[in-house]
């Protein structure tokens, strides 16, 4: 196959045949048990429990994980699973999700959630794909995923069944005798079958599933976007996608092969760890360890990393941008030779924090970009060809990258030319034409030219094919009618040596709608003012209009689960900053007791205090700004 280095390369690859004459496995079983056939001694997959290098860990070989997978999907066959069921996880990392994401997409649909969730969430995701098998903790000490999944089933009538991992099987003595009887209590007050993931398996044969595994292109798994507020949506993954994501790894990255592994502390309820990781892994026969049940957040990770590098000895390591920040303000006191390059997706990663990172470790650093919507990967910077610091690389092979604006007063949607900025439209193979969300009401209006799927995000092609990220099309910060994109601040603050993180939003203005609020993150031990960096954005920014005109350091950034900054929290805190400012001024005995996101109204305060009933008073100080309140 032709090398990939540049875009001429990735559209000659994909000229040479269609992506689906390229994959002999046409499901993420079959592929499973090729690669356990050609490599079954060879180690798969390993889970440390704790951050300690010398932890205990668990390794399965390919034999061994095709063996549980095979077990767990054909126990899922026994309680009724179809390939139309649902099939739902609430796990951390652990063995168990990776059977579990494999084996639901191999007996019906699997669905991942995200086990950080309230349980009002955990059962608006479980209602919304009408989940009928769920796969959780069994209760343990230190975590309540057993106890919010219950609470959850109690609006979840569709569940019929609810299988119960014990990670009691990964702790060592004392801790082992002593877990068992200091388990909170939960209490069950839903009607779904309780069953033992362990014995699920043992009353299976790992020689061969009890059903026939049907080698057609069909949904097989589904994520959840938001959720963490709001209402979540659910993009659906086929098999062709899934596929794709692995095929495509090992075809651009060079040496991933079934002598490499790949250190990946990263959720199995996010897509960039099970395609771009995972799957990948499948495709090569490559080694690939998972690191704490609460990955890169797992406590000590962050202190003990290089010497778990050093025990692993990964050739490959996956990091996202608020991770490759903690570990900047960690020595490398341990031998990370066997590193050969980090994979860093999920949010654009700083120049600053680009270079810090290479030099320190001496690995090479290639960025991507993808999105749940379109199963994940879509573009790289080519480890072979020219990397350009700032952008996320060229379109992957078979995928296709448009960037359009919409032009005149009938919103006329038009291509943008090169170094023009616009919104990012994507296809490839993982990008379900007219059928991205399970609701149809949620795909109405993401397509151009009918196979393009419309991200949101905002960016550009320069004159080479190459793809820069410029921002959210939701976190524009629209001060008076001018657009402004916040990485311009974000950048200009990050450059400033004293600065870990950084995320800047748009503060309610009763004059202008909004006006740019920042956060700042020290790296640990810095003693610099908000005064001072402002001054400093103020001197790396050309734009006046996006200067910060608030500047608040916090503690700890508020970040997803996957270790993007949060900043629908930013905004919170800044809307309740604003307002009870605003209130404060006032003789109304009244504030915001807090600020949540409405379904209808979006971001809304909620007013507490001895005249929160004086609806008129409020009104005339509160009115005036973009955000509602009630």
């Amino acid at each position: 196959m032709t090398k990939w280095i540049s875009v001429e390369s990735s559209e000659k690859i994909a000229s040479e045949m269609p992506f689906e004459d390229r994959m002999e496995a046409k499901t993420i079983y079959s592929l499973l048990s090729r690669t356990a056939i050609k490599y079954p001694g060879l180690p798969a997959v390993s889970f440390q429990l704790e951050s300690d290098p010398k932890s205990n860990s668990e390794t399965l070989n390919w034999a061994q994980l095709l063996g549980k997978v095979t077990q767990a999907a054909s126990g899922l066959k026994s309680l009724g699973v179809s390939e139309t069921d649902k099939v739902a996880y609430i796990l951390p990392i652990c063995t168990e999700a990776i059977v579990s994401f494999l084996a639901g997409t191999t007996a019906g649909i699997v669905v991942p959630i995200s086990p950080l969730l309230e349980p009002k969430q955990i059962s608006g995701i479980l209602k919304l794909a009408g989940v009928k098998v769920v796969i959780t903790l069994k209760s343990m000490p230190k975590t309540d995923v057993a106890q919010k999944v219950s609470e959850a089933l109690k609006d979840c009538p569709s569940v019929s069944h609810l299988i119960e991992v014990d990670l009691v099987r990964y702790l060592s003595f004392p801790k082992s005798w002593i877990a068992p009887f200091i388990r909170p209590k939960v209490k069950k007050e839903h009607n779904a079958e309780v069953v033992a993931f362990e014995d699920l398996l043992a009353a299976q044969s790992t020689s061969s599933l009890t059903f026939r595994d049907e080698s057609i292109n069909r949904v097989a798994a589904m994520f959840h976007t938001g959720g963490t507020t709001g209402t979540p949506k659910l993009a659906q993954h086929t098999f062709n996608g899934m596929l794709y994501q692995g095929w495509v790894t090992t075809s651009i990255l060079p040496d991933w092969s079934e002598k490499d592994s790949v250190l990946c502390p990263l959720p199995l309820f996010h897509v960039f760890a099970v395609y771009p990781n995972l799957m990948t892994s499948i495709c090569a026969g490559s080694h690939i360890i998972f690191l704490t049940p609460q990955g890169y957040r797992g406590e000590g990770v962050f202190d003990n990393f290089w010497k778990i590098v050093e025990r692993w000895k990964p050739g490959f390591l996956t990091i996202v941008p608020t991770a490759a920040a903690e570990l900047m303000q960690r020595p490398i006191d341990a031998d990370v030779s066997s590193l050969k390059f980090a994979l860093c997706g999920s949010a654009p990663l700083p120049q600053e924090l680009f270079k810090k990172f290479e030099a320190a470790t001496g690995i090479k650093i290639t960025e991507g970009y993808g999105m749940t919507e379109a199963t994940c990967s879509l573009s790289c910077n080519p480890l072979e060809g020219e990397r350009k610091i700032g952008s996320v690389g060229i379109p992957l092979p078979y995928t296709k990258i448009k960037i359009v604006r919409e032009e005149g007063n009938d919103s006329k949607i038009i291509e943008c030319g090169k170094n023009e900025s616009g919104e990012i439209c994507v296809s490839n193979p993982g990008v379900l034409e007219g059928n991205t969300y399970t609701d149809p009401e949620k795909n109405k209006g993401l397509y151009y030219n009918t196979e393009f799927f419309r991200t949101g995000d905002l960016g550009y092609l320069d004159d080479d094919g190459y793809l820069y990220i410029t921002g959210r099309a939701k976190d524009l910060i629209i001060r008076g009618g001018h657009n402004i994109d916040p990485a311009v601040a974000e950048e200009a603050l990050a450059s400033h040596p004293a600065v870990a993180m950084v995320g800047v939003v748009g503060q309610p203005d009763a004059r202008l709608g909004e006006v740019p609020c920042a956060f700042v993150e020290l790296i640990k031990g810095s003693d610099v003012q908000p005064e001072e960096l402002i001054e400093h954005a103020k001197n790396n920014i050309g734009e006046k209009a996006a200067i910060p005109k608030h500047l608040e350091l916090l503690v700890e950034m508020p970040k997803t689960p996957i270790g993007k900054v949060f900043k629908p929290d930013l905004r919170r805190i800044a809307i309740k900053r604003i307002y009870n400012e605003v209130l404060e001024k006032s003789d109304i005995s009244v504030s915001v007791e807090e600020v949540i996101d409405h379904p209808k109204n979006g971001l809304t305060a909620i007013i507490s205090g001895n005249d929160k009933n004086n609806s008129y008073e409020i009104g005339k100080l509160l009115n005036k700004f973009i955000y509602s309140w009630e």
